[in-house]
């Protein structure tokens, strides 16, 4: 039996570590809730670079090491390659999604995630082979028991 793989677009981390984001109690209860079912936790290494950016931009790499530290344990950390560089090729021509939104799509659907999971509306009304569905957060939380 296969093991069920969710995608963590990079502002569910931002999310996770914010103590003033009004989403990280929904996202410390999604991340126990995967752990209990055995769901995998999947994200690219763009999501690495993109979570280091602001404390290196303070000049606090300890902390940029830490997040890398603790996603790097987590997750699975699907790579931007030559399989999802052509993913990503099929993603910009059929939509309008952004650079960004496109490399996190195609490596979420080079991994053949069952769900993406981001805030970002734009993006859940899209339809990514290899991507079963798109979906919020609170949407994560209510297909998990």
């Amino acid at each position: 039996m296969t093991q069920t793989h969710f995608f963590w677009d990079t502002n569910l981390f931002i999310y996770q570590w914010d103590n003033n984001s009004p989403f990280q109690p929904s996202v410390q209860v999604l991340r126990r809730k995967m752990v209990a079912a055995g769901i995998g936790l999947v994200t690219s290494s763009m999501t690495l670079g993109e979570v280091m950016t602001g404390p290196r931009r303070n000049d606090k790499e300890v902390i940029a090491q830490q997040y890398r530290s603790a996603i790097a344990h987590a997750a699975t950390i699907v790579p931007f390659d030559d399989r999802a560089a052509d993913l990503y090729a099929s993603v910009r021509a059929q939509t309008r999604v952004k650079q960004p939104d496109g490399i996190q799509l195609a490596c979420a659907a080079a991994h053949g995630v069952e769900l993406f999971i981001t805030n970002d509306d734009k993006l859940w009304k899209l339809r990514v082979p290899g991507v079963h569905f798109i979906v919020s957060i609170d949407t994560a939380l209510s297909l998990i028991p």
